[in-house]
């Protein structure tokens, strides 16, 4: 007769999270587990897991961002990756991205280091109904986009953008009333609209609804159900929130990094790119997202934003906000601005605590 032990027990035992064991009990990687009553018991002879990463990982084809997202930080990663703390994956154990966007950074994370518990949050309510879906249900999500894209490549012209302003009115219209029962719809618009969208931008009016005009992508991707599926992977065991960046804060301690990639502040007024949701992020936003960051003292944190040095050398703001943490400039490509001669190099800013 086996003899089990309590997932607080197999914790102490393998030295990892008990909310790490209860996803593995629940992923079916730990044999001949069993519920008594709510509580998952697991065999005292069990053996922890291998390291799922170190076997599901592809270097030349990782997991990656499942949208498009403005200010994203794919072309940044080999930078941010050198800021990243020290003793990640070991005395680091929690990642948490309170301001996730497409989550570059945080799929970068989940690629390479086994996290013992992870926490997304954005006031986006649809991307993070976006994440929920591709975590829970992803190969409802594949066979909706599949559509799509056969329905949009098939069109040309005049009848592609029909098409298109179609799917966004559908989209508009299913937010307002978002159920349990619609997810999966709204996701997989969401996608599709993020997909064939301008620039791959998403912008709301003043009444909350999605305006953005069609792309000129001749044979867009739309469903990319690999990687769907590589990051509902990855996903699985993440905590997902809806608010804005003060949800998390009853979840970071020191074993904590955090990485805050906030609207940035923009270099000039015609810059302005900060209405992803119907309220625009500010200086006074700014000030008070500092003022938090620098609340968690016990974590480890880092922060991204523009660098104002780069139109005007007597601009501080951030020096003097964050001033008494370390500030880093680093180059990076701007892409976001519609006109091609103001795209190239610049500098942004890494803000660290440590």
């Amino acid at each position: 007769m086996l003899a089990y032990m309590t997932a607080k027990d197999a914790a102490e035992k393998w030295s990892i999270s008990r909310r790490r064991v209860i996803t593995l009990c629940q992923e079916n990687r730990i044999p001949d587990v069993a519920m008594l009553g709510n509580m998952w018991i697991i065999p005292i002879e069990a053996t922890k897991p291998v390291d799922a990463r170190t076997t599901r990982y592809d270097k030349k084809n990782p997991a990656k961002p499942f949208i498009k997202w403005a200010g994203g930080k794919g072309q940044l990663l080999p930078t941010i990756r050198k800021f990243y703390p020290p003793k990640m994956g070991t005395e680091i154990r929690k990642y948490c991205e309170p301001m996730v966007g497409a989550g570059a950074v945080l799929f970068d994370v989940l690629n390479t280091y086994e996290m013992d518990e992870v926490y997304i949050c954005d006031t986006n309510t649809e991307l993070m109904n976006a994440y929920t879906v591709v975590r829970d249900n992803p190969q409802k999500l594949i066979d909706l986009l599949s559509k799509y894209e056969i329905e949009h490549l098939s069109t040309e012209g005049e009848s592609r953008k029909e098409y298109y302003y179609q799917r966004r009115a559908q989209f508009n219209d299913e937010m307002q009333k978002p159920t349990k029962q619609n997810s999966v719809l709204r996701a997989a618009l969401f996608i599709y609209l993020n997909k064939t969208c301008f620039n791959g931008l998403y912008r709301v009016n003043r009444k909350g609804l999605f305006n953005v005009p069609i792309g000129s992508y001749k044979r867009p991707t739309i469903c990319d159900a690999e990687n769907i599926n590589k990051t509902s992977e990855l996903l699985q065991g993440v905590t997902i929130l809806t608010g804005d960046y003060t949800t998390v804060v009853q979840y970071v301690d020191e074993q904590t990094f955090v990485y805050f990639d906030p609207p940035y502040r923009p270099l000039t007024k015609t810059a302005e790119f900060t209405s992803y949701t119907v309220d625009d992020f500010n200086d006074e936003d700014q000030i008070k997202l500092g003022e938090f960051i620098k609340s968690l003292d016990a974590a480890k944190v880092m922060a991204s934003n523009s660098d104002p040095h780069n139109v005007d050398e007597e601009d501080n703001f951030f020096d003097d906000l964050y001033n008494g943490m370390n500030i880093n400039r680093v180059s990076a490509i701007r892409a976001i601005n519609s006109k091609g001669n103001s795209r190239g190099k610049i500098h942004e800013l890494l803000i660290t605590n440590y």
